[in-house]
């Protein structure tokens, strides 16, 4: 198992800026070649999704190669249920952090043991790529709901954060002073999904106010801490619309961040991990809001792949705030 954090962060960003100076959002990759109430997170054996840059990554290959199955398992896990990896196959590398000590001087000369977070990772082969595994392992694909139904299911998971939505004019936004998401009317975009995709969106900024989880916004469009959160919320987004069968809305108004987006990523091979993690922050914040939902906890390790862990952290429990009567939302949509 490599374990060189360094190159495996300028690796894994790459891979991401490769898409990126093409003019491709990577995270939108799924949505262009099949149907939103088709795609999936991508997910272990165990049936528990992979998270954050996991996720990422995992649909980029997924997409290059023509993977149909949402299912990615180790190579011991495959041999573990009765299968085997085709020969020739090439797997799929995933990461992880554990933690390590290390041993510094500090500014009296004394050692002093620290703990700081490794990068490492493993290898997975998608369901394609193995012969010989039980059916039940993965059984078919249910017919997904109608249109209808996956847009009442938005509606509700909105509805349960009790963000305040207001409507009106041709731009979807959430504002920070009024902490409210503005949304244009339904009638102003091209199609139903367009709209909740759009909200969700919204509601992955609202996530990041200062009396939920914290993030700074930027001041600006251009600068860096802008891009980074607009970054942030479209990881989100693409995350929940794969968990509710939404396509996500394509802003062309996003276009001009992409230049920004490289920039950041060309500087700091650490950053699209980082917004990868803060979007899931994002996503667990969200649906701990929901009823019945348990708190946000880490991933639980993955036997079959020496004990990883997921890179990214839970997100901190959540407040559930007073149901709000007024439901509207916000992005820029031209109307």
């Amino acid at each position: 198992m490599k374990e060189n954090s360094k190159d495996l962060y300028a690796e894994v960003t790459a891979r991401i800026i490769a898409d990126l100076e093409k003019g491709v959002r990577p995270w939108q990759k799924p949505w262009t070649t099949g149907h939103a109430s088709d795609i999936k997170l991508p997910m272990r054996h165990n049936g528990v999704s992979y998270r954050g840059v996991n996720v990422l990554l995992l649909w980029i290959e997924a997409m290059r190669r023509g993977f149909n199955s949402p299912m990615w398992l180790t190579y011991k896990q495959a041999q573990l249920q009765g299968g085997q990896v085709r020969k020739g196959e090439r797997g799929t590398t995933v990461v992880y952090t554990s933690p390590i000590k290390i041993t510094e001087t500090d500014e009296k000369g004394d050692e002093v043991e620290r703990k700081i977070q490794m990068l490492k990772q493993y290898t997975v082969f998608n369901l394609d790529q193995i012969d010989g595994l039980p059916a039940g392992l993965s059984p078919e694909p249910a017919t997904p709901p109608a249109l209808p139904e996956r847009c009442k299911a938005a509606d509700a998971f909105i509805k349960e954060t009790g963000a305040v939505i207001r409507y009106g004019g041709g731009r979807a936004y959430y504002s920070r002073s009024l902490d409210t998401i503005q949304m244009p009317p339904i009638e102003c975009f091209d199609d139903t999904e367009a709209f909740y995709g759009t909200l969700l969106h919204e509601e992955i900024h609202w996530s990041g106010a200062k009396t939920r989880l914290n993030r700074v916004f930027g001041q600006s469009f251009g600068d860096a801490t802008y891009a980074n959160e607009e970054l942030i919320a479209e990881l989100g987004a693409a995350f929940l619309c794969a968990e509710l069968g939404i396509t996500p809305e394509i802003r062309e108004d996003h276009a001009a961040y992409l230049s920004h987006w490289l920039s950041i990523l060309k500087e700091d091979t650490r950053a699209i991990f980082r917004a990868a993690a803060q979007a899931q922050r994002a996503v667990d914040y969200l649906k701990g809001l929901q009823p019945g939902q348990p708190h946000a906890k880490p991933d639980h390790p993955d036997p079959g792949a020496d004990n990883p862990h997921p890179e990214d952290a839970a997100a901190p429990q959540p407040e559930r705030p007073e149901a709000s009567s007024e439901m509207q939302a916000q992005s820029p949509a031209p109307c």
